[in-house]
């Protein structure tokens, strides 16, 4: 479900300083957001969540999921199918831990949200499995 919000958002980048960020951010936000961290798996407080809504992102509120792209991977992170438009994530190549992984970032403030991979379940065959913390829930 893309809005006429959401597209116009896509285009916009935010820019912010560290010590802005951290003002806006918990810490534990900032470490995984900004410094590429990651949650335990089994800990994060969307990995259940089955309501209606949009997950956005945690640091500058983009909109970027749907609930009904949300499924159980077994995984340990909620993860997604797709976001409600490719411009809202911006992939790259991660080669931390000495592999190669796809990085998820928000499109509009370059946060760090996950990673994608290529065993989703079908048409596309993606799972956009992202961290809880990096995520804000609209229930709508």
């Amino acid at each position: 479900m893309q809005t006429e919000y959401t597209v116009e958002i896509a285009h916009r980048r935010i820019q912010r300083s560290n010590e802005e960020w951290k003002s806006i951010l918990t810490p534990e936000q900032f470490h995984v957001m900004r410094e590429k961290g990651t949650e335990r798996a089994f800990t994060g407080k969307l990995l259940h969540n089955d309501k209606a809504g949009v997950y956005a992102c945690a640091a500058c509120e983009t909109e970027l999921f749907d609930a009904d792209q949300k499924y159980d991977s077994g995984s340990g992170w909620p993860s997604f199918t797709a976001p409600l438009s490719p411009k809202l994530i911006k992939k790259q190549d991660d080669y931390s831990f000495g592999i190669h992984r796809i990085e998820a970032l928000c499109g509009c403030c370059d946060s760090h949200l996950g990673h994608v991979f290529q065993d989703g379940p079908a048409p596309e065959g993606l799972r956009y499995c992202m961290n809880s913390i990096a995520l804000k829930f609209d229930e709508r």
